[in-house]
């Protein structure tokens, strides 16, 4: 039995999926993967288990992709795969009771890697669709109510895929941006650790889109079951919280309400 959990963190591109994974890496007893010669230190430019190459993880395109949609009794399901990637990724981390590894793929992997790691948590990323689809509009080419659609799409699947995992979290970009203490306290308290002080420099990046292109109505409709409106509004939202642990699921909800939005 390997004497390390994981924790994996996953969301699409550019939701601050790497803030996220950088917080739980500065709290006590998780290690992370740091100086990694592969963008954003993202664990899966790391390994050979599951193949990843340019035709795949490609932003607003990989989450809607039903052959990178990993699940469990997949072929990638075996011994070998969990083998492969823990070979492949120790190199890159400290001993730790905790592994924190974040690639935007573990959106679609999580049902695969629970069974891998049966006692893996995962924390779900979001954030706003408008501000996504503007902040990812200098990577693709594609109409921002096309990104949007496809970022309802994708966490439709997400919705559907967390009712299968025993230990998640949801964390929302403008929660974390608006009250980081509380955040963090979240976090802390998921993976049982003690918290720390959030880093002061967290700023909120939403607002460097003013005027972007707005949800549609319908659209809008569907974003609500996130808690988002259209003109990057943010509506309150008690997020998911599940972990086999009443104790521990009592603890992070404690933390939840100190969140305030603005």
């Amino acid at each position: 039995m390997t004497p390390h959990r994981y924790t994996f963190v996953g969301g699409l591109h550019r939701s601050g999926t790497s803030l996220v994974a950088r917080l739980i890496g500065d709290l006590p007893g998780v290690s992370a993967i740091n100086a990694a010669p592969v963008p954003e230190n993202e664990g899966v430019y790391l390994q050979g288990a599951i193949p990843h190459t340019a035709r795949h993880g490609s932003p607003m395109h990989f989450a809607t992709d039903p052959a990178q949609h990993h699940i469990e009794g997949s072929h990638f399901d075996r011994l070998e795969t969990q083998i492969r990637l823990e070979r492949d990724w120790a190199p890159y981390f400290n001993e730790a009771p905790w592994r924190v590894e974040k690639s935007p793929v573990n959106l679609t992997r999580m049902r695969l890697y629970q069974q891998l790691f049966p006692l893996s948590q995962f924390v779900v990323v979001t954030r706003h669709p408008e501000a996504v689809a503007a902040a990812t509009s200098k990577w693709v080419d594609m109409d921002p109510a096309a990104m949007m659609a496809h970022w309802l799409d994708a966490y439709d699947i997400v919705r559907r895929d967390l009712d299968y995992l025993h230990a998640v979290i949801t964390i929302r970009y403008e929660d974390l941006v608006t009250d980081p203490s509380a955040t963090l306290a979240r976090l802390a308290a998921f993976l049982d650790v003690d918290t720390v002080p959030a880093p002061s420099d967290i700023r909120d990046g939403n607002q460097d889109y003013p005027g972007t292109t707005t949800l549609s109505p319908t659209q809008a409709e569907r974003a609500s079951a996130w808690g988002y409106a259209e003109g990057m509004a943010v509506q309150p939202w008690a997020g998911v919280t599940r972990h086999p642990l009443r104790r521990i699921a009592e603890n992070v909800e404690a933390a939840t309400h100190r969140v305030t939005l603005p």
